[in-house]
């Protein structure tokens, strides 16, 4: 059985961000700054529910740069379609849509056994997937006059991150940092104060790669009294640019101008970039406990590829397989099937500098989101 009606745009060459970037809500981070590189993007192979109509998303931060260039694209060639995305965190995202306030959520992390299994309820008995849309590094930012660039090695960043290390002159940072003017500066490290997903990314690098020098479990709330915290990815950047000697973790389409660390891997140091991230996330493998259409992937972050960059995000659309509305199971396969599209993935690297998916990856899950159906 047929499940919706396309109409096609082909003819759709690009639309200005400028007018379009409002995500609906009240989300903590800036999206694209239509004055400083928001551009056009294209959505010329959109296939459009007839009717259009309203597609409700809600979670992470570290997705709001990319879901403003894939709502502003979508919604110029769907005549009559809204997409909304609150960017309110990963783990608020998961829970809106556990509860079924929306449609789908974005998230930093993909869905734990509990969180599954409240999921294929909400999603009455069906299959409830995870799909790697939206790959990034996590690039670990810093402000640090007269320091324009900087080496740390894994258990630097835990020593830093965990308090242990607390001047910009220690002798670990030194050792990494052979030839560099270091200051007596205080380092002050900031974290998210909200769940996150990025949190929890980085915190397991930390764990595998850290070794005895991180002991925290992996979680998205950060495991120890801060030192400094804020609210979003853009309240991370705004307390590292703010203060003096101060280091964080966000995204990489967070960046902006400030200064970021290579992060050590094998006998060398590497500095985040999509192709780096990339590298990572193909040569690692999908979880053991995905469903036939979930997919998930378990990091390696312990390579020693000096072309891999370790710290990177990982971040999903998470939906059901079966809705019980036709028009929700039409918007959610028709908008998800743009987001993962060549068209799509290289509108949000232009845009927020991340990597694309592969073709190997984005036929696997087309084949899950064309099977997206309602309930008959």
């Amino acid at each position: 059985m047929k499940l919706f009606k396309y109409r096609r745009f082909a003819g759709y060459t690009g639309i200005a961000l400028a007018g379009t970037m409002a995500l609906a809500a009240c989300g903590s981070d800036q999206a694209v700054d239509p004055e400083n590189g928001g551009g056009a993007a294209s959505a010329g192979s959109a296939e459009c529910v007839d009717g259009g109509g309203t597609l409700s998303g809600a979670g992470a931060s570290s997705q709001e740069n990319a879901m403003a260039t894939w709502k502003a694209a979508y919604e110029g060639a769907c005549e009559g379609t809204t997409v909304q995305y609150d960017s309110v965190g990963s783990g608020a995202g998961r829970s809106q849509f556990i509860d079924g306030a929306v449609s789908f959520a974005g998230s930093d992390a993909a869905l734990d056994e509990k969180e599954t299994e409240q999921a294929v309820e909400r999603c009455n008995g069906a299959e409830v997937v995870n799909l790697p849309a939206y790959i990034s590094p996590i690039a670990l930012i810093y402000k640090l006059d007269g320091v324009d660039s900087l080496n740390l090695s894994p258990e630097t960043i835990a020593g830093i991150f965990n308090q242990e290390i607390t001047t910009w002159n220690d002798d670990a940072i030194a050792e990494d940092n052979p030839d560099a003017d270091l200051p007596d500066t205080p380092i002050v490290p900031v974290n998210r104060s909200d769940e996150s997903g990025t949190t929890e990314n980085f915190v397991a690098y930390l764990s595998e790669a850290a070794g005895d020098a991180w002991p925290h479990e992996v979680s998205g709330n950060w495991p120890i009294e801060p030192g400094e915290a804020a609210q979003g990815s853009s309240g991370v950047v705004s307390a590292v640019e703010g203060g003096q000697g101060t280091i964080g973790y966000v995204d990489a389409s967070h960046v902006g101008e400030l200064s970021t660390a290579a992060v050590g891997v094998g006998d060398g140091y590497v500095e985040y970039s999509p192709e780096s991230a990339a590298a990572i996330v193909e040569a690692s493998p999908e979880r053991e406990a995905n469903s036939d259409n979930d997919h998930a992937i378990e990091l390696d972050y312990t390579t020693d590829d000096t072309s891999a960059y370790p710290i990177v995000l990982v971040s999903y659309e998470v939906a059901c397989m079966v809705y019980p509305d036709q028009s929700e199971a039409d918007l959610v396969k028709s908008y998800l099937s743009y987001v993962v599209s060549e068209e799509g993935q290289n509108a949000v690297a232009e845009e927020a500098g991340s990597a694309p998916i592969t073709e190997g990856t984005r036929e696997s899950l087309q084949g899950t989101i064309d099977q997206i159906s309602a309930e008959s």
